[in-house]
């Protein structure tokens, strides 16, 4: 069977990049084209979001095709809040078929902050069983009704963290037991708080599962003062210092000063034992992908035969 690029990379022993794209509200393939074109050689693999913020969007796995035709290596997003056990395993084949390699399983983010508030949240499965549901499908070949599978699956399967929701411990348990279900690489929320990363590293490497799975630290570009405020009182799971958000009110040019901190970060956790890559989050920003990675030192990217 063959590896997807993300998965060479991370066995390579290389620092891997991974970048975001927001699926649009319409059909429009080409604008998924020409996001991940402009982002192609600076990132390793493609998150492509499954109704982001419940937002009606794109089908990620419709975006995964697009990408996969154009040489690049996807990484689709499943939340649990839409699709029952059934749906979501019938996509899971579908996306296989397609020759789609790298799932991300979430819960995803309550259908009542979205376009379709009045819609049902599914949930049949939370983010750990769906894990597990999924690594049953590939390893032991079994639905997770017990059937056996008519032919044998390949994907590599990964799992978000947040190292900045309450409370603090559970976190890290939280993780360990996603590891235990089947995850096999790690995406974590966008890090500000270097201080409380750097401390919930510590735990990791406590318990050894920076050896049992790759970790790759979120970051987000800050694109103004306002962004970073916004995050800072709207976006549960996200810490924001206050000292981040005087050095953006002190600067003249905020803008670059947000990517200074973009890239300072990453070089940051570049430093923290355990981290095995990035997660470059810049939805609605997408252009200035190539520049943080150029200015962060992680250009040219590994490539393979």
């Amino acid at each position: 069977m063959t590896v997807g690029n993300l998965k060479k990379v991370l066995d390579s022993g290389a620092f891997a990049v991974t970048g975001e794209l927001g699926p649009p509200k319409s059909a429009e393939g080409d604008f998924i084209r020409h996001h991940a074109e402009h982002l192609r050689g600076s990132v390793d693999a493609y998150n492509l979001t499954d109704n982001q913020t419940a937002i009606v969007r794109t089908s990620s796995i419709a975006c995964g095709k697009i990408l996969v035709d154009m040489g690049l290596d996807p990484i689709i997003q499943i939340t649990c809040r839409d699709r029952n056990r059934i749906a979501i395993q019938s996509d899971v084949l579908g996306a296989v078929a397609l020759g789609i390699k790298n799932i991300l399983c979430l819960q995803g983010d309550h259908q009542s902050f979205g376009n379709e508030p009045g819609s049902k949240g599914v949930y049949d499965l939370d983010s750990t069983q769906l894990l597990k549901v999924l690594k049953d499908m590939r390893d032991e070949g079994i639905f997770a009704g017990g059937e056996k599978l008519e032919a044998p699956i390949d994907i590599f399967i990964g799992a978000v963290a947040n190292p900045f929701a309450d409370p603090f411990e559970y976190r890290i348990a939280r993780l360990a037991k996603k590891i235990e279900a089947g995850a096999q690489f790690i995406q974590t929320q966008a890090i500000f708080d270097m201080e409380r990363f750097e401390r919930w590293m510590e735990g990791i490497r406590k318990l050894g599962l920076h050896k049992k799975v790759p970790i790759l630290a979120g970051v987000i570009p800050i694109k103004s003062l306002g962004a970073a405020r916004y995050m800072k009182n709207n976006v549960s799971g996200i810490i924001v210092p206050d000292e981040l958000i005087d050095r953006l009110k002190g600067a003249k040019d905020k803008k670059e000063e947000g990517l200074k901190i973009c890239v300072e970060t990453i070089q940051q956790v570049q430093k923290i034992e355990g981290v095995a890559g990035v997660h470059i989050m810049a939805i609605a920003w997408e252009e200035i992908v190539p520049e943080i990675v150029e200015r962060a030192g992680l250009l040219p990217r590994p490539t393979f035969s």
